[in-house]
């Protein structure tokens, strides 16, 4: 470097400001000295053709990459297009599959149900009838509440115009809702016909709701059958207080009514783990008083898991 190019170097100052003088001289004096040099001595002539031309061959190549690529596109649409149309027949095949088999099950049920009865004493079928009702195994009907729950409409935004997704109605909202039913009195709940029991989950799977692993979609309406007062209970508790919140700030649809003769379907049969006998009771000594075993239980509402918002 000459003593003329260090004269006209510009020198940097250093201000105790340190991110000041780096905004105002935001430029290396290195960079500022390359320019000049270019300026100075500019490349030959050539050397811009060829770069150009470089340009000029990569941008051609590139757009007929992206026009195979277009054309590529257009030719496995109709593929695509057919392939989705069979998976949603074979969807709806299966579920009305589905259905049949469980209207089926339906049948069988309340035919082995007639079966036992009839081979039961009148007080034993009537127990275990009540059993069954208490545990979410048998259909139930009597007067209740019915707690509706829906999405929010979806509303544009005010900048871009693009549709905004709604406020969801959330697996947790479901299970606040049913424990807090639960709480209030209920003798049995059901979510859009789900019947709950002690071992029922209430949970997400991708977008959808699933209540003991069934797809359940809105609006969710979760049904109980209880006493008169269940109602004022239910509006009451924490979790209806915070869906009201919730609904006032999201749009979120939330609503509480009393139904008359409701009809809540049994829940399907449990699958049978494992099973043990009953231990046998001691002989009682001679001359004495024999002791029957007692069973001893405990009695637990059977509400899902909980969650909050």
């Amino acid at each position: 470097m000459t003593e003329r190019d260090e004269r006209e170097r510009p020198t940097r100052v250093y201000a105790p400001d340190f991110l000041t003088e780096l905004f105002r001289n935001p430029l290396d004096p290195g960079y500022a000295d390359a320019a000049a040099r270019r300026r100075e001595d500019p490349p030959p002539a050539w050397r811009a053709r060829s770069a150009r031309t470089v340009t000029v061959v990569v941008l051609l190549v590139l757009g007929f990459l992206l026009a195979v690529a277009y054309r590529q596109t257009l030719e496995d649409e109709p593929g695509r297009a057919q392939a989705r149309s069979g998976l949603v027949t074979q969807i709806k095949e299966r579920e009305a599959a589905t259905d049949e088999l469980s209207a089926r099950a339906d049948r069988l049920r309340a035919e082995v149900s007639r079966q036992r009865d009839a081979a039961l004493s009148d007080s034993a079928a009537a127990r275990l009838r009540d059993l069954e009702a208490g545990t979410g195994m048998g259909r139930v009907r009597g007067d209740g509440v019915v707690v509706r729950l829906a999405d929010a409409p979806g509303q544009a935004d005010a900048v871009t115009g693009a549709g905004v997704g709604p406020s969801r109605v959330l697996y947790s909202d479901l299970q606040g809702v049913a424990n807090a039913l639960w709480s209030a009195g209920a003798e049995a709940v059901a979510i859009n016909g789900q019947r709950l029991t002690a071992t029922s989950t209430i949970r997400f799977a991708g977008e959808a709701i699933l209540v003991d692993f069934r797809p359940v979609t809105g609006p969710y309406e979760v049904a109980a059958i209880g006493p008169g007062s269940m109602k004022r209970r239910f509006e009451q508790s924490r979790s209806a207080e915070l869906m009201r919140e919730v609904a006032d700030k999201t749009g979120l649809s939330f609503g509480v009514r009393e139904a008359d003769d409701l009809t809540l379907p049994s829940a399907p049969e449990p699958q049978l783990r494992y099973a043990e006998p009953p231990v046998s009771p001691s002989p009682a000594p001679s001359g004495g008083r024999s002791a029957s075993p007692g069973s001893s239980g405990s009695g637990t509402s059977p509400s899902p898991s909980g969650g909050g918002r």
